[in-house]
């Protein structure tokens, strides 16, 4: 490849994970100067989650053909790396932390990624609508694994009441997963879609994703990255280095290529989710260990993701 294509794909890596850098800083300094604070970002993170971002994901899959852009070979990819990066922490885990009660911690950070906001976002900053369709089924299937695994990785060491009633009953009523199966179904039905109502959608959708990141901005607390070593950077590189090899793998043995390829790594690739730190702290775990990997692999996350994806353009071309 000669010099001018390599600026260019690596251009194109910037343009998808500029963005969201910035808006993840602009919150992190709203949040300083005082102009957003807690009561804003815990508000506007249920409005995005309950209201916006349902929405958006109903829109996407009631408007998009799926015959054309879903694929099965990208939603096993997905759940097959994520359950393979859950079972190869938890095994490895003993070897990171000192405390039994941190195993299950860094399987959850290692494996459970932030594929609503962030890896919706990057998937939208790459491909635009084409890139969010793909993206929706493995989301919405994804999310529900992560609920599952995740009470089971912190079970095993953690003294917790909530079993798999509670994560059953949570799954039904979380309102992503309410969003996507009936986007799903309204498109199966082909309903007519009204054009203020579908503006409305656009509206949303074009709210949430930028509220949602400056929310993560403003809840970072970035004195954690000092925190360098032991479980944390464990569960870092588990998450941002290993957990996209793993995924792009699978993908090529798939003989996925190009666009699915990358939206897999995007996925794959997605720093820890906030709600990781939420289960942990819920369940009396080690909640400051937590936060800290989700911290360092958000703000890691937008050089590891610029640099693969970087890559995975090159080689294609």
């Amino acid at each position: 490849m000669d010099s001018t294509n390599l600026l260019s794909t690596f251009l194109f890596s910037l343009s998808v994970t500029t963005p969201i850098f910035l808006m993840v800083i602009l919150g992190a300094v709203l949040r300083r100067i005082g102009m957003i604070d807690e009561t804003f970002i815990n508000t506007a993170s249920r409005l995005v989650f309950a209201v916006g971002l349902p929405v958006l994901l109903f829109f996407s899959s009631a408007t998009t053909d799926f015959g054309a852009a879903a694929d099965g070979r990208i939603l096993f990819a997905v759940v097959a790396g994520a359950i393979a990066i859950f079972l190869l922490s938890l095994l490895t885990a003993d070897g990171f932390v000192r405390d039994r009660r941190d195993r299950g911690v860094l399987a959850q950070a290692a494996f459970r990624g932030n594929l609503v906001i962030i890896g919706l976002a990057y998937c939208a900053n790459a491909y635009g609508e084409s890139g969010v369709a793909m993206a929706a089924l493995p989301i919405a299937i994804t999310i529900v694994l992560y609920n599952v695994l995740s009470v089971i990785a912190l079970n095993r060491d953690l003294d917790s009441r909530r079993g798999m009633r509670g994560v059953f009953s949570g799954v039904v009523r979380n309102p992503l997963i309410i969003g996507i199966v009936a986007g799903l179904f309204y498109g199966w039905i082909e309903g007519p879609m009204p054009e203020p109502v579908q503006r409305a959608g656009n509206y949303l959708g074009e709210m949430s994703l930028p509220l949602a990141l400056l929310c993560v901005g403003g809840a970072l607390d970035l004195k954690s990255l000092r925190q360098v070593g032991g479980g944390a950077l464990a569960a870092t590189t588990w998450k941002l280095i290993v957990s996209p090899l793993v995924g792009v793998l699978i993908a090529l043995a798939l003989g996925l290529e190009g666009q699915a390829l990358a939206v897999v790594f995007l996925l794959a690739a997605s720093p820890t989710a906030t709600a990781s730190f939420v289960m942990v702290r819920a369940m009396g775990g080690n909640a400051s260990l937590a936060a800290t990997m989700i911290v360092q692999s958000t703000v890691f996350g937008l050089v590891t993701v610029t640099l693969g994806l970087w890559i995975l353009q090159a080689l294609a071309s």
